[in-house]
């Protein structure tokens, strides 16, 4: 397909060449409710300075373009268009161009989404551009340093919402056309094209606003709306959405002391969304996946939260100040994730946020800088699919993980100080790492310098564990060992670490509490902790305690023993939390069988008061089964399993969130084991009732779909259930159980319904993907071969969103070591070296994603090895 991946060389050039000064930007999605209509017409008119004689090109992925007007003259459009770049040549100093097509609409949630609602067949749209799919919409120079501001129009159906960056200045009836209106909104500020935005349908709508009295006494007011799509108005929580609003602009007002300064703050919760949310200034688009129709947990409502002051956090970092090219993607992504768990934590009535931090987003982190493809957090970006594939654990939670060591190292009053100061020296502009360390360093009074280079601008993970000579019962010496190898390089990278040893013991009900802490600096290879010699051993000594570093940990074997023997005994939830996090870590890395840390979820976890933690080790626990415990294990483990997880789910607290817990993972285990089939089947049809659990449309599902990947459920009881739930996510659950019977035909149908037909959109399509990948080993064996024929076909048809779901879902990574062979050694693992050695030309993005893969399967395969 048409799209160039446009090089950081050819940004830089030319941003060297022209500045960018504005945008007026129509669109006419008048028709977008007629399926036959494919795309819109898309008007962009530009003003920019150039160096005159020079020639550039705008970027635009289209269905056809109309004109090219270049200050007053008509181009030759057969002429100047080369697919997706349109050249201009022959530039004056100051320039006008006007390029009227069409664009076209999105099944992929890329550029201009269109998504038809089951439930009532009303039609919606939204955009979304990160990192460059605003040329899918509007011709436009799509690179984030060339800023400008923006002036949209957009002519769409009389009756709908429709919303944008700036306030709507303009709604008035469409001449000739009474099923139609224009809206007309207001100039923005100076931002990135990335970061624009337009949303049109029959959206509810709510509205409230928000101000402060500012230090000059003059009165910020900033009007606040949030929408969503009709048929989830009842679902729809907006009073608490505007609670957290409000509470995180108060927030963040006062802690940058830099007004909020984009206007308005709209919230937008989308269908079939790629992300999160998008920081979209003025208008933040969220996944709808955050209005739960059906029961949520405590957890999930705090994730929400997260990501809403992770999105408001954005609207400094990354859009007032935004990075020159995605290289420095961390200077907006780090500071943003690092800020939206500070603003859960003082903004907001949860307490928990640095624990889910640490046990959910660090773990991910750690996941992702194992991988050979892992990278430092300031990376090299050289091209666009390059950035697509940085939007991962090291970008946003590595970043965040080591912005938190920072602001140990320098002191928080000297963090935000500097950060204020970056606001005010580049506000509507751009920036890369030095501007920053050097705002912090000016305040801090330290040179970031070493700082920025160990922990910026290498890659891979350090594991300490304490060394411990013991003096019948005493410390001796106590040393922290650190490994640290960069999978890029193979070199030692020995980073230095503030971190807290916290000793642990009984209290007199037996309780294990923190006796005392110390705070250490870990520098090189081994370090000696004099304050500890002499000192009676704890019962556990927890290293890198409240989780200051980002670091692995090993226990100490004595330290082990306490946690797998008493694990439900440690009363601070951060010190437990990180317990669990070691003993997956262990697990992981092929040190302990991971049997052993099925039997620890078995026997503490109904203990964890924590339900983020819960949902967490519950969810390593079924994926270890399946991919880390040994084939001939497996069987009998998962079936000790799923009869805890129904006793666990029968006793515990009614309608408490642990009994949904305990629920959604006894149908997961459930696609792979039969054992608990007929539990599942009573609850649905209402034989069996467990007092207090929500049986809603979400655990139904669940339900349902661990019945069709065992082979109990007929396509006509998964017909009716649709039936029933005429939603989109009811859409996605049935496809997803359609897709898990086990019956070679319709595994077929899965497989050529996602690799070789281009209908389904992006949910359907990994919903459908999901439910194929659920089968036992000879049902997909003969996909082995097939998967690695298609990439380059798949890669170069599909838009790199949806190669990527397809690449990374098909990939054969259920497999299984048998008796006598090595991991290396599995035919699954040598096909995937035979590709990579005889397609080292193919585009390195899609080359990532194999990598990645085989990494994952090597893991696994050598967990599976381990003994002891």
């Amino acid at each position: 397909m048409s799209n160039h991946n446009l090089s950081r060389d050819e940004a830089a050039t030319r941003s060297a060449l022209i500045t960018t000064h504005s945008y007026d930007v129509t669109l006419d999605v008048r028709d977008a409710e007629d399926p036959a209509v494919s795309g819109y017409t898309s008007t962009s008119t530009i003003t920019f300075s150039a160096e005159p004689g020079s020639a550039t090109f705008l970027d635009f992925i289209h269905g056809g373009v109309q004109s090219v007007v270049l200050n007053g003259q008509a181009l030759d459009v057969g002429s100047v268009v080369d697919r997706d770049r349109i050249i201009l040549a022959g530039l004056g100093a100051e320039n006008t161009v006007t390029v009227t097509g069409t664009a076209l609409y999105s099944r992929s949630g890329e550029g201009m989404h269109r998504f038809v609602d089951p439930a009532d067949g009303q039609c919606y749209l939204y955009t979304q551009y990160e990192p460059a799919d605003s040329r899918r919409v509007f011709a436009n120079f799509e690179q984030p340093d060339l800023k400008a501001e923006f002036t949209f129009h957009v002519i769409a159906p009389a009756g709908w919402e429709v919303a944008s960056n700036g306030v709507e200045e303009l709604r008035t009836p469409e001449a000739g056309d009474t099923r139609a209106a224009r809206w007309d909104f207001a100039r923005t500020q100076r931002m990135s094209t990335y970061i624009t935005t337009v949303l049109a349908g029959p959206y509810f709508k709510a509205t409230d606003h928000w101000g402060v009295t500012l230090d000059d006494d003059t009165r910020l007011d900033v009007p606040l709306a949030l929408f969503c799509r009709a048929s989830l108005a009842d679902s729809f929580d907006a009073d608490e959405l505007f609670r957290l609003t409000k509470s995180g602009l108060a927030f963040f007002n006062d802690l940058f002391d830099y007004p909020y300064p984009w206007g308005k703050y709209d919230q937008a919760f989308v269908p079939e969304y790629n992300l999160g949310a998008m920081e979209n200034p003025g208008l933040v688009t969220f996944t709808e996946k955050y209005v739960y129709a059906s029961r949520a947990t405590d957890a999930q409502y705090q994730a929400r939260a997260n990501t809403l002051m992770h999105e408001m956090a954005h609207m400094w970092f990354g859009d007032l100040v935004t990075m020159n090219w995605w290289d420095d993607l961390w200077l907006k992504e780090s500071f943003a994730d690092y800020m939206g768990t500070l603003g859960v934590d003082r903004a907001t009535d949860w307490d928990t946020a640095w624990v889910n931090f640490a046990n959910k987003r660090k773990a991910w982190a750690y996941v992702q800088d194992q991988l050979p493809t892992t990278h430092p957090i300031v990376a090299d970006i050289p091209d666009l699919e390059a950035a697509k594939q940085n939007f991962d654990g090291i970008t946003y939670a590595k970043g965040a993980s080591v912005l938190k060591q920072l602001v140990a190292y320098v002191g928080f009053d000297a963090f935000i100080a500097g950060s204020r100061q970056y606001f005010r020296d580049h506000a509507f502009g751009n920036t890369s790492l030095q501007d920053l360390l050097r705002a912090l360093s000016t305040a801090s009074g330290r040179d970031l310098g070493d700082w920025a280079r160990q922990w910026l601008q290498t890659s891979g993970i350090s594991t300490i564990a304490a060394e411990i000579v013991d003096d019948n019962g005493v410390f001796g010496a106590v040393t922290l060992r650190q490994d640290a190898i960069d999978p890029i390089t193979g070199h030692q990278e020995l980073r230095p670490h503030r971190l807290r040893l916290g000793l642990y013991d009984a209290d007199a009900s037996g309780r294990l509490v923190r006796s005392e802490s110390h705070e250490v600096d870990v520098t090189g290879p081994s370090t000696l902790v004099p304050q500890l010699n002499g000192k009676r051993r704890p019962a556990l000594l927890l290293v890198n305690d409240d989780d200051l570093s980002y670091a692995k940990v090993r226990l100490d074997p004595d330290s082990e023993h306490t946690v797998r023997t008493s694990l439900d005994k440690i009363t601070d939830p951060m010190a437990r939390a990180l317990c669990w996090t070691a003993l997956w870590d262990s697990a992981r890395d092929g040190v302990t069988p991971a049997v052993r840390y099925v039997a620890a979820v078995e026997q503490f976890a109904s203990s964890e008061t924590g339900i983020g933690v819960l949902l967490n080790v519950l969810g390593n626990a079924s994926g270890a089964i399946e991919r880390y415990v040994p084939v001939a294990a497996r069987e009998g483990v998962r079936k000790d399993f799923l009869a805890v997880l129904a006793a666990r789910m029968k006793a515990a607290a009614p309608g408490s969130d642990h009994q949904l817990a305990w629920a959604r993972t006894l149908a997961d285990v459930s696609r792979h084991g039969d054992t608990e089939l007929p539990l599942l089947r009573g609850i649905l049809e209402g034989s069996i009732v467990i007092d207090g659990l929500a049986v809603d449309a979400e655990l139904r599902w669940s339900f349902w779909q661990a019945l069709s990947a065992q082979g109990q459920a007929s396509r006509a009881e998964l017909d009716r259930e649709l039936q029933a739930d005429k939603t989109a996510s009811g859409r996605e659950g049935h496809a997803l159980a359609s897709a898990a019977v086990p019956d070679a035909s319709v595994k077929a149908a899965a497989w050529d319904s996602t690799v070789n037909s281009p209908g389904l959109s992006n949910e359907i399509l990994s919903a459908t993907i999901a439910g194929f990948s659920t089968a036992p080993g000879f049902l997909l064996e003969p996909y082995v071969e097939r998967y690695f024929d298609c990439l380059e076909q798949v890669w170069a048809e599909r838009s790199i969103e949806i190669a990527g779901r397809i690449v990374r879902g098909l990939f054969p990574g259920a497999q299984d070591l048998t008796e006598g062979m090595q991991p290396a050694e599995h035919p699954v693992l040598v096909r995937t070296d035979d590709w990579l050695k005889t397609h080292a030309d193919a585009p390195r993005a899609l080359r990532r994603i194999v990598i990645e893969q085989r990494s994952h399967l090597l893991r696994a395969l050598t967990a599976q090895a381990a003994v002891g």
